[in-house]
């Protein structure tokens, strides 16, 4: 009989940082994230029932692309608290985005994008009808 085998059903989301002071900060403090355990390996928050291990490297490379984002309900609102904290949110050419940089999509998505500290690009994202 065959070992049962466990669904792949809780990920956990990873990002790194140079500098855990700044990213503890930002993640705890700026974006409201509920701090779990800090080690000589990765500081780890609570997101929702997910967990988010922000890893602790000596360099990193810059990544072009979300690394991580968050869907909300009313991303006008997210988007203007966060400001309020001292996010600024990113510009990109011909996307249109309106005067909070919300880009609406073809598929009626609302998108925003911001970085850490360590410049991982991060969104927020309110899906049609949410």
């Amino acid at each position: 009989m065959p070992p049962e085998v466990m669904p792949l059903d809780t990920p956990i989301l990873f990002v790194a940082t140079t500098s855990a002071k700044r990213a503890r900060a930002f993640y705890g403090d700026v974006l409201g994230l509920t701090f779990v355990s800090e080690d000589d390996f990765a500081i780890v928050f609570a997101v929702g029932a997910l967990t988010l291990r922000i890893q602790k490297v000596p360099a990193k490379p810059a990544i072009g692309y979300t690394v991580l984002g968050w869907k909300v309900d009313h991303i006008q609102d997210e988007v203007r608290r966060l400001a309020k904290a001292g996010v600024r949110f990113a510009r990109y050419d011909g996307l249109g985005q309106d005067a909070d940089g919300i880009w609406c999509a073809p598929s009626g998505a609302k998108v925003a994008w911001f970085t850490d500290p360590d410049d991982n690009i991060l969104s927020l994202t309110e899906y049609p009808g949410s």
